[in-house]
């Protein structure tokens, strides 16, 4: 990038940063080149002849975040990055930003290579290493996540023999008589620092119980619909009852405190849904699903830590 262009977007850039910039608090948060080496093995085109020059790995993981965080659709985000001095700011600056087909084709390597859980298990890296390890228990919890089901009849074929743009792995649920068609987000937060520990997609219509994110030695909440199937955690699972035994006092009062340790598990949610608009999505499988839950959940974390910051 010439001098003379990077020192006129910073100067245009003073007058949107007395505004406030959310992303400029946060991207300090957090060392993005530590996820240079998991993007780069990625790609292959490494000698002079070998096509077009791959994108800078720091600013593709930069661009997803910006979408998740925005709401964007692919060629939004490109009008947007060329739009946006903020936008520009938060990925360095970059002579041309990539274009939207260069974007759905990193998801696609991320959700085929599974790279996304490395860049996921980078960022706990990191946050254990800032000493926001889990200290006082973690709440489990799982949301619908909406899909498009399409218009093709409930017979016709769906997994790698779909043909329409129904969705290949997306599943009918229902819960509180409301059906919902699409996937579930199960999450796994910090009861003290509300920080989002451990992921997983699934279809809809997984159980919730089928899902165990605790660890050994975690104390783990969870609400009745985890009742009856023991966690790797120690079990903080709200009891229900059964025919012929009812509820009594002792397990009434111990729901109760339980209740109130696992309620902040619901604001992940919906921050993901409310502010990320990540409630409802496009894609058409459970993997290319995982990596944009992954960088919704890499949005909540990045905002929480500059909850923390402005606290301490």
């Amino acid at each position: 990038m010439s001098t003379f262009r990077t020192y006129m977007l910073k100067k245009a850039y003073e007058n949107v940063k007395k505004h406030g910039d959310r992303l400029a608090q946060v991207d300090s948060l957090i060392d993005w080149e530590a996820f240079r080496p998991i993007i780069t093995p990625m790609y292959h085109n490494k000698t002079p002849r070998g096509g077009r020059p791959n994108v800078d790995p720091v600013v593709m993981v930069k661009l997803l975040v910006l979408q998740q965080w925005y709401g964007l659709s692919d060629p939004e985000l490109e009008r947007q990055v060329d739009d946006r001095l903020s936008f520009q700011r938060f990925l360095g600056y970059p002579e041309k930003a990539p274009d939207y087909s260069t974007v759905w084709q990193f998801r696609e390597r991320l959700a085929e290579s599974g790279r996304d859980r490395l860049v996921w298990a980078e960022l706990q890296r990191q946050l254990d290493e800032k000493g926001l390890s889990v200290k006082k228990g973690v709440v489990q919890d799982a949301s619908f996540i909406t899909a498009d089901p399409g218009h093709a009849p409930a017979d016709k074929p769906r997994g790698g023999e779909a043909r329409t743009r129904r969705s290949r792995d997306g599943a009918w649920a229902k819960k509180g008589g409301k059906s919902s068609f699409g996937f579930k987000l199960h999450a796994k937060s910090d009861v003290d620092l509300g920080l989002i520990r451990d992921l997983e997609t699934t279809p809809a219509n997984v159980h919730d119980s089928r899902v165990d994110l605790s660890r050994e030695g975690e104390v783990v909440y969870r609400d009745k619909g985890y009742f009856g199937v023991e966690p790797r955690g120690y079990d903080a699972t709200m009891r229900r009852g059964v025919r012929g035994h009812p509820l009594g006092i002792r397990d009434r009062l111990r729901n109760r405190r339980i209740s109130r340790k696992r309620s902040p598990g619901e604001r992940p949610f919906a921050v993901i849904k409310r502010v990320f608009h990540a409630g409802h999505v496009m894609v058409t499988t459970v993997r290319r699903v995982h990596v944009k839950m992954v960088f919704a959940c890499f949005c909540f974390n990045l905002v929480q830590l500059g909850t923390l910051a402005a606290r301490s």
